[in-house]
């Protein structure tokens, strides 16, 4: 294998989040996973058992929403440190509706009202416009090629937009179209 960075004429931070409930066996803890994104490269990834016991999906997803936009409010802030500014807020790809909407609606549900409000600090994030919470179809959920078994082809298709490939495809021209 081999790592490829593919060039890009900006550098814009964004993170492919997912949460996988109740996964582990032994106490029912979710995992979250995300990958951060400068332009076209992945620097940055992580899949993480979550420090809470959720109890539905779209809690475990909100969980993993959270600490992604952590990272990404730290990742902002190391950017500009070294001259890199984000204009725009940092996207957030996320694979469940009921769980962006969560994100976006200030109004507190009966089936989201036990959820920590450690964790509404995402509400914070995009209302200052750091970040903003987008829609992406789950065969397009580069995060899950951390956690789930995936068929090959799909395998294949996220290593690649990782920018993980076999080192025999690197020896010769590779055309990547996006």
């Amino acid at each position: 294998m081999g790592y490829f960075i593919l060039p890009s004429k900006e550098f814009k931070l964004e993170s492919y989040c997912d949460g996988h409930w109740a996964g582990d066996t032994n106490d029912r803890k979710s995992t979250s996973r995300y990958v951060f994104f400068v332009g076209n490269t992945a620097f940055t990834w992580s899949s993480k058992k979550q420090p809470i016991v959720t109890l539905s999906i779209g809690e475990a997803e909100y969980v993993a929403i959270a600490s992604s936009i952590y990272h990404a409010v730290r990742l902002r802030n190391l950017l500009k440190i070294v001259g890199i500014l984000q204009d725009d807020p940092t996207v957030i790809h996320v694979d469940n509706k009921s769980t962006i909407a969560l994100a976006k609606n200030l109004v507190f549900h009966d089936h989201s009202k036990h959820i920590d409000t450690r964790f509404h600090y995402i509400r914070d994030c995009i209302s200052r416009k750091e970040v903003q919470v987008e829609y992406v179809k789950t065969k397009d959920q580069i995060a899950d090629i951390f956690m789930k078994p995936l068929k090959v082809n799909v395998f294949n298709k996220l290593r690649t937009l990782l920018g993980v490939f076999q080192k025999t495809c690197l020896r010769e021209d590779v055309e990547i179209l996006f």
